[in-house]
Formats: structure tokens, C-alpha cells, sequence
């Protein structure tokens, strides 16, 4: 059975990326959910849509507070403001994209990225062909610029989508802006002082952790020629 309802509390505890991954997922499951007009879901429920258990889905809310009722499950709508609450996107975070390659683009045309309010507000590279052009509604600028526009337009997060061999220059300098958050998509792990957050995205291992769990099923061809 789903916990007592109770109301959300805040915690301050370090939570496992795990469980922050697991309440992404229990969130875009709820939006299908109320988009189809369901009104309640139960625990069980959840746990089906998202690989788990129903007990992992009531012990990962339970970090934050008790929800849902016994007997009925929890209330979709309400969930779905609680988690976007937790998960931050309860407000609009402003993002700086340095590197004006093809990343960089597929990100600022991706449309989930602005749905779940995170607003591109400028692009940076430091190659003189690509400074000055128009990228997705954005004028492309100098990165030795960055400093000075932060300071204007106060950019949340910076998304780092350059070379690996510039990337630690790169995040020098969002640093030195005064920019607290990084996503990395460069194969490189970026040295940042403590007080400022990186979140590397490395597709080589995400393909990797693919083909491990294919491997184990016996899946692929192996020693071909």
C-alpha cells in the first residue's frame, strides 16, 4: 500500500544520482499519465512504468516526505508538482551553450529543453567564422566576451560542447564568469573549485553499458572479420 498523504518537506540530505534518475522518470511517467487524464496512480503502478519496485518508489519519495493515501495511491497532479519541486524545475534556469558545433545546436533546438524550463539565453565559441553568426535566434559570441555578459544576463548553467583539448580552458573561464553549474559533453573531466557543480555526459559509456548488458545476453558478433 501507498503511504499516508502528508505534505512535501524539503530535505537537505545528499541523495543518491540514482534516486534523483529514478524521480526524473517517475515524473515524465506522471505527464503521460495526466495528459491522459488519469487522476491516480499507485505505487505498483509506477514501479511497472519504471523497471522497480513498488517499495523503491514509496522509499524514494519518502526521502522527501510522505505522499499518497492508503488504498488510493497518489494524486498525479499533485505528484507531478511535488517532483517538479525536488527536481528543480519549479523555476526557469538560464543556460549559456559554449561551443557552436553540432551538439551544441541539437541541444538548443531540442524542444524538451525549453519545456522543462531551461532557456537558452546566449552561445559562445572562439572561432572567428562561427563569432558573429546567427545560431538558433542567437547571435554567436566570443567567449573571452563571457565574463561580462554573466554579469548582465546572470546564465544558471553553462553547457560545455567543445573539443576535449579546450575544455578545461573553457570551464576556466565559465568559472572565473561566476557560472556555479556545468554540463560537460567534452571526454575530458573538467577541474572546477568546490561550490561549482559538473554533470558530465559521456556517450562513449552510455554505449559501453549498452553493449555490456547486450554482451551478457549473448548478444553481437563477435570476431568477425
Amino acid at each position: 500500500m501507498d503511504g499516508h498523504a502528508g505534505i512535501y518537506c524539503p530535505s537537505v540530505r545528499q541523495i543518491a544520482d540514482s534516486t534523483v534518475r529514478r524521480l526524473s522518470l517517475y515524473l515524465r511517467f506522471l505527464e503521460e499519465l495526466d495528459g491522459r487524464r488519469t487522476t491516480t496512480v499507485s505505487s505498483e503502478a509506477l514501479a511497472r512504468l519504471g523497471g522497480t519496485t513498488s517499495a523503491q518508489v514509496r522509499k524514494d519519495l519518502s526521502l522527501f516526505g510522505s505522499f499518497g493515501t492508503r488504498g488510493l495511491g497518489y494524486a498525479v497532479s499533485d505528484l507531478i508538482e511535488v517532483l517538479r519541486d525536488i527536481l528543480g524545475l519549479d523555476r526557469e534556469w538560464r543556460v549559456a551553450i559554449v561551443g557552436a558545433g553540432k551538439i551544441g545546436l541539437a541541444l538548443a533546438n531540442y524542444g524538451g529543453f525549453r519545456q522543462r524550463g531551461f532557456r537558452v539565453v546566449a552561445v559562445y565559441d572562439n572561432d572567428p567564422a562561427k563569432i558573429g553568426g546567427l545560431w538558433d535566434g542567437h547571435h554567436v559570441r566570443d567567449v573571452a566576451t563571457m565574463a561580462g555578459d554573466v554579469a548582465r544576463e546572470r546564465p544558471d548553467i553553462a553547457v560545455v560542447t567543445v573539443p576535449a583539448g579546450s575544455a578545461q580552458a573553457t570551464a576556466d573561464i565559465i568559472v572565473s564568469s561566476g557560472i556555479k553549474g556545468i554540463l560537460n559533453f567534452a571526454p575530458v573531466k573538467l577541474r572546477v573549485p568546490a561550490g561549482v557543480t559538473v554533470r558530465a555526459v559521456s556517450m562513449a559509456t552510455e554505449l559501453e553499458l549498452l553493449s555490456y548488458a547486450l554482451a551478457q545476453r549473448g548478444l553481437g558478433a563477435k570476431g568477425q572479420a
